[in-house]
């Protein structure tokens, strides 16, 4: 392999796989289909082989280019930590942080809280990073991460929040219209719609209610989105599962078997230990460690 150290080709590369066309990958990139063809054409022959097969569906990266994006991906997160760290010194409290969080939190738990931290200090740019996955600190694919599970990784520092304790709740309108089921057997009868997950099989691992063990059978409403879910709920839909601060915060949310079920996570607060000592993003790590804690309180 000749020299590929050129960034642009790497991103170029990236925009293609995840666009599947030339043209997608010009219209994210702001550049022009030529040089998106260029920019492939240079890295195909820098490796001395191709990288991309045409199909119905598009551009479709071939097993060298597969082995190739783990490593394009650990550049473009080096590339952008790299951005970030340039943009304001250590000492000073100006600059990018980046915050990753789950949808669920990153849509409601977080806006009051950096909203109070814009207002503290203006001059540091937030990027909020929503996924339920886990972004890698170490790979600098964000700079501090609210997690649900204990993070293991050497080199992280991390604050236990407390617990985020997880009820069931439904709407008054669907309250009204159903009432409320008086044990878990007549949470399952067809008296009642349940919202909850689709495919995503390890949400429902463990998780039992009055001693059954649920499935995705059991939903009437099915969705791996959490955020989709809740506004389902909100909408009158059905009965589903609800952050006990969220609920708290909303007056229509009404308890469902407050008693029977019930169940909850660690929230977790962690930054890479490098950055501890960059003020810009101390700020926010300490300011969310205080707003989070204020949050978990209130369920």
């Amino acid at each position: 392999m000749n020299g590929t150290g050129d960034w642009d080709l790497w991103r170029t590369f990236l925009a293609v796989v995840r666009e599947k066309s030339l043209s997608g990958a010009a219209r994210a990139l702001s550049l022009t289909q030529p040089t998106v063809g260029r920019h492939i054409g240079a890295l195909e022959g820098s490796v001395g082989a191709a990288l991309f097969t045409r199909s119905r569906g598009g551009l479709n990266p071939t097993d060298l280019a597969l082995s190739l994006v783990p490593h394009a991906r650990a550049m473009a997160a080096a590339a952008e930590a790299l951005v970030r760290a340039a943009s304001g010194g250590a000492a000073q409290a100006q600059g990018t942080v980046r915050l990753a969080a789950s949808d669920i939190v990153g849509t409601f738990v977080l806006p009051p809280l950096l909203a109070s931290f814009r207002e503290r200090h203006p001059a540091i740019a937030i990027e909020l990073a929503l996924s339920n996955r886990n972004e890698d600190l170490l790979r600098r694919e964000a700079d501090i991460a609210v997690r649900m599970v204990r993070p293991h990784q050497e080199a992280v520092a991390a604050r236990r929040i407390g617990t985020v304790r997880i009820g069931l709740y439904a709407h008054r309108r669907y309250v009204a219209a159903h009432g409320l089921p008086a044990s878990a057997d007549a949470l399952f009868s067809h008296a009642h719609a349940l919202v909850g997950v689709d495919r995503d099989a390890d949400v429902l691992r463990g998780a039992r209610v009055g001693g059954r063990a649920l499935s995705r059978e059991d939903f009437s409403l099915r969705c791996d989105s959490d955020v989709a879910q809740l506004m389902a709920v909100k909408a009158g839909f059905g009965i589903g599962a609800c952050q006990a601060g969220l609920a708290a915060a909303d007056p229509d949310l009404v308890p469902v078997l407050p008693g029977a079920v019930g169940f909850g996570y660690e929230m977790w607060l962690a930054m890479h230990e490098d950055l501890r000592g960059t003020r810009r993003v101390r700020l926010v790590y300490d300011h969310l460690a205080e707003g989070l804690s204020a949050y978990l309180r209130q369920g």
